[in-house]
């Protein structure tokens, strides 16, 4: 691995200038709704900046969320997976975001950017960088999963060609409810772990990804927000919504890290959907909208040699 130099707060002013950037394009779709902004300190070392935009005319809620917190010891959830970094300060930093939007003709979407750095006096200091992007449609529309994954593509082909289908695979795999059997969505992108083109370059790809996100979701929010829908899809789409709430507080890495690190939790759970439901063994009819979910869009696929 290339020994380039490791800039921390190089990382973390890029990590607020992003939670800026995506602020100013997602708030461009609601012109009559404005980002609550709450800032915050965490006890044990460090803060954030939550900011949720909340009964919009195009999200029911959107979240994006900047947090640096800092330790003595690394939580169990972290500690766990790398012991040898045990007893080292550590540094966790990133930026999450998650939109609901309010029509249930426009997909859920969920990015998350994040950098790691863990010190030890008298040793080299250990760091990292995770993240990707993913996408929970309820109605899916094929032209919008293909234009997804070709924007994950593009963020990754600058930077080897092993990227994407290695960290497509990874997001199919990670973003997978076991006990239901089935994907979370379309999939995207999903690393961690991520140190092998050293530091300039692996800190280069994470801005890739962040912008390729935005970029990817917007236009297709701008197709989908204004179609008309009735009772039917919007209780469809609550029904999906509790997928959405039974992986973040079951599997997801981030939700289990930020409570066991004692992070604030208002910003660890604004994941979570406003509103969804649950319905005793609902089986989609045949040949309906909904069964075309199941029946294609919940299994990892090629998208961009078959779309």
């Amino acid at each position: 691995m290339p020994s380039d130099h490791v800039d921390a707060d190089a990382v973390i002013r890029y990590f607020r200038e992003l939670q800026d950037h995506i602020c100013a394009r997602l708030g461009a779709l609601e012109p009559d709704t404005a980002f609550e902004i709450d800032a915050w300190q965490r006890p044990a070392g460090g803060g954030g900046d939550t900011r949720v935009l909340a009964d919009g005319a195009t999200f029911e809620r959107a979240g994006v969320n900047f947090s640096r917190v800092t330790g003595d010891n690394l939580p169990a959830s972290a500690s766990a997976r790398r012991p040898e970094l045990a007893g080292r300060s550590f540094i966790a930093s990133g930026v999450s975001v998650v939109a609901h939007p309010r029509n249930p003709y426009a997909p859920t979407a969920h990015a998350n950017v994040r950098f790691f750095i863990a010190e030890k006096e008298g040793e080299a200091p250990v760091w990292w960088f995770g993240g990707g992007f993913d996408l929970t449609p309820y109605y899916p529309f094929r032209e919008d999963a293909v234009a997804w994954h070709e924007a994950a593509q593009r963020a990754c082909d600058a930077h080897g060609p092993d990227l994407y289908p290695r960290f497509k695979q990874w997001c199919d795999e990670y973003f997978y409810l076991p006990h239901r059997d089935e994907t979370r969505g379309v999939g995207g992108l999903f690393f961690d772990d991520f140190d092998e083109l050293g530091f300039d370059d692996s800190f280069a790809f994470v801005r890739d990804v962040g912008q390729g996100f935005i970029d990817a979701y917007q236009p297709i929010l701008e197709r989908r927000r204004d179609r008309e829908y009735g009772q039917r899809e919007r209780d469809f789409q609550l029904y999906r919504r509790g997928r959405y709430v039974e992986f973040n507080l079951v599997y997801d890495r981030g939700t289990l890290f930020g409570l066991q690190s004692k992070g604030r939790t208002e910003s660890i759970l604004m994941s979570m959907p406003p509103l969804a439901s649950w319905q005793y063994g609902y089986t989609p009819a045949p040949g309906s909208p909904e069964a075309a979910l199941y029946d294609t869009y919940l299994k990892p696929q090629d998208w961009l040699t078959h779309g």
